[in-house]
């Protein structure tokens, strides 16, 4: 199969390394801001990849050129922040052709609708099939340019959805061979909402904020970054987030019971199991606060959640709590940026159960 991703970063580049290593062809592609990783890939000719996968995986291509990126495409990754979503989206805008396959992966609270808006395709479009996983597949850092070390690639758990719900069986099948631990879902919103990176992220790291900036992120994140009383407020956000599931008739599973299916934890609890999670060991903590776990899991995550939850009438007071902190420490107003809302994505007129069928 002939296989894009769009994105180089560490979830990009191990993407093209599993399914280039699955013997499909893979062109990689980034915008020009992002030289280094593609650089290195296109001077190789191929990917280097060290821990659960690991060797040297051949790709046809790694450029900033999306028209040669997508030549002959049938399936595409998105795969990056949630703020690379829609530069990914309008980059494409007008080069897709029916019968591709889009998956944004990890959807990051409304990725595949945030990418349909993007690209010019009406929700219900499905000439060009779209879909979004609840999380990235992969527990990955990027060691140097071209090289990446995988911590973990999960082995179930990892929920599909396609826009409209009707092509996710097929989407499924489509992907099987490099992803078989993928699971259908019932919606983009239990996607959505089944992503964990806002639950953990922000929590863990503002109640580290000091020892962030003090040391420059200089202890492991999870082992040393989540002590019980830590873990009381990362089930907290936990709580809330299941409860706007129920309100849309959506099941999520509670965190760690989650991240015992995919492979992550060994146990189920919101304490001692994140700090002897092998799926978490050895990774560190952010340098610097300015980072992804607040900008995206705040900003993207967190803010979508409450939208939602404000729409269907569920309370989020720790949820609103941890934005309110992040926007003092960061000075930032992430709530009133509206990065990404059900309002940003065209769903706010939407009932409970309208939502919860998306």
């Amino acid at each position: 199969m002939n296989i894009t991703v769009l994105g180089a970063g560490a979830g990009g580049t191990a993407t093209a390394f599993d399914c280039a290593a699955h013997g499909h062809e893979v062109r990689l592609f980034d915008f020009p801001e992002f030289p280094d990783n593609i650089r290195h890939i296109a001077r190789d000719g191929g990917i280097h990849a060290e821990g659960t996968l690991t060797g040297l995986a051949r790709i046809a291509s790694a450029s900033h050129d999306v028209d040669e990126a997508l030549r002959d495409a049938e399936l595409i990754f998105v795969v990056g922040p949630a703020y690379s979503t829609e530069p990914f989206g309008a980059a494409v805008a007008g080069r897709l052709v029916p019968g591709q396959t889009v998956i944004v992966t990890p959807g990051s609270c409304g990725g595949a609708l945030a990418f349909k808006r993007a690209a010019g395709l009406a929700v219900t479009d499905d000439a060009v099939r779209v879909a979004e996983t609840s999380t990235l597949h992969y527990a990955v850092r990027l060691i140097e340019p071209g090289r990446i070390r995988v911590f973990l690639k999960l082995k179930a758990g990892n929920l599909l959805s396609g826009l409209p719900g009707r092509h996710t069986a097929a989407i499924l099948e489509q992907v099987a061979d490099v992803y078989p631990g993928m699971e259908a879902a019932q919606s983009v919103i239990q996607t959505s909402l089944q992503n964990a990176n806002p639950v953990i992220h922000p929590a863990v790291t503002l109640a580290n904020a000091a020892r962030i900036e003090g040391t420059g992120g200089d202890f492991l994140f999870y082992e040393e970054g989540v002590t019980d009383s830590v873990g009381r407020l990362i089930e907290a956000v936990d709580r809330e987030r299941i409860a706007i599931g129920a309100r849309l008739s959506v099941e999520i599973r509670p965190d760690p019971e989650m991240g015992m299916r995919q492979g992550y934890m060994l146990a189920d609890n919101y304490g001692a199991a994140y700090r002897e999670a092998p799926g978490f060991l050895g990774i560190g903590a952010q340098p610097r606060l300015d980072h992804r776990y607040l900008n995206e899991d705040v900003g993207y995550g967190l803010v979508f959640m409450t939208g939602l939850a404000r729409q269907v009438g569920v309370a989020t007071p720790t949820m609103d709590a941890i934005i309110q902190c992040a926007a003092v420490l960061m000075n930032r107003d992430y709530a009133g940026e509206a990065l990404r809302t059900p309002g940003s994505l065209g769903i706010a007129d939407l009932s409970a159960e309208a939502l919860g069928s998306l």
